[in-house]
């Protein structure tokens, strides 16, 4: 996968950060196969836009050149957005990997339970986003009775991440239930929506997005059933606590530090926030994920799946 230059998904800017770190440790990075490669990472095997080649052509290499260790990164599944073939196209794709990483936990036990053995060679590393735009510095704090500034921003318009309850907490703050609280909504959202109070925002990214995130104070993700996701991470790194659905899969492993659930009851939930607000912001500084995690710890895997290859 090639980096976009445009508002894309987490999974450009997965390849954005990672290239660069690398690159700066001294390795080579390409994004074709058109010379000796001795590791690829495999994001997306869906061939076509910014993904330039497949399993097929990593089959192919590893038939001439035997030695290339293959890395799987597996960020996606069926459950999310209620598809029927992302499960089956991943374990087809997996069977060039000789290593494979889930972005959560999660993600790894669902595909364990479907098609995955775990016995074979795999880790998890937690998505970061990148600290040179995403950082709490000159984040703002809420004020002893201000308004409590909520925001969420998606790249896709899929009803899946969560739209339903952002338009409930429009409608509640419209209605007066929720007072003295802001919504906005970055990005797209589907078109049925006719939003009564939020402040929406086009989509937006890197720094001009990493400054209207730290105007907010919570960051809120509706999002279910989500691999790991990078959107509330984005909104953590940038010192913001996170709202999130109890049942929202990967996100919970990691918001769950320095956040509040709901489940059907978001109103509650945004008051537990107001009242519990310091001490989470305290909780997120301290404990927010990180791109240079994220990056040290692919590094690694590939200067031990060098050195030691598949032994």
């Amino acid at each position: 996968m090639r980096p976009a230059r445009t508002s894309w998904g987490g999974g450009s800017q997965w390849v954005q950060q990672v290239s660069r770190y690398l690159s700066g440790l001294g390795y080579a990075v390409a994004f074709d196969l058109k010379r000796r490669t001795d590791c690829v990472l495999l994001v997306d095997p869906r061939v076509g836009g910014l993904v330039g080649f497949g399993p097929d052509e990593i089959r192919a290499h590893k038939r001439r050149f035997p030695d290339t260790f293959c890395i799987h990164r597996v960020n996606e599944n069926d459950q999310r957005k209620n598809t029927d073939h992302v499960d089956r196209l991943l374990a087809a794709a997996n069977e060039v990997a000789d290593h494979t990483v889930f972005i959560s936990e999660w993600l790894c036990q669902y595909h364990g339970e479907r098609w995955f053995d775990r016995r074979r060679p795999c880790s998890v590393i937690i998505n970061g986003a990148d600290p040179r735009i995403y950082h709490a510095v000159g984040s703002a704090e809420l004020e002893p009775g201000g308004a409590l500034r909520l925001v969420t921003h998606h790249w896709s318009d899929n009803w899946a991440k969560g739209f339903a309850v952002y338009q409930e907490i429009d409608q509640l703050i419209a209605g007066g239930e929720l007072k003295n609280t802001e919504l906005w909504i970055i990005g797209r959202w589907p078109k049925e929506i006719r939003w009564r109070a939020a402040r929406t925002l086009p989509p937006t990214q890197g720094s001009p997005l990493s400054q209207l995130l730290r105007r907010c104070h919570v960051y809120v993700t509706a999002s279910r059933w989500e691999p790991g996701g990078m959107h509330f991470i984005e909104g953590a790194q940038c010192g913001l606590p996170v709202l999130y659905h109890m049942e929202g899969g990967g996100i919970v492993e990691v918001a769950r530090k320095f956040g509040v659930p709901f489940g059907d009851d978001v109103r509650s939930a945004i008051r537990e926030m107001r009242d519990r607000y310091a001490e989470l912001r305290r909780a997120v500084l301290a404990d927010a994920p990180s791109g240079d995690q994220m990056c040290l710890a692919y590094a690694r895997l590939i200067q031990q799946s060098l050195v030691l290859g598949r032994s």
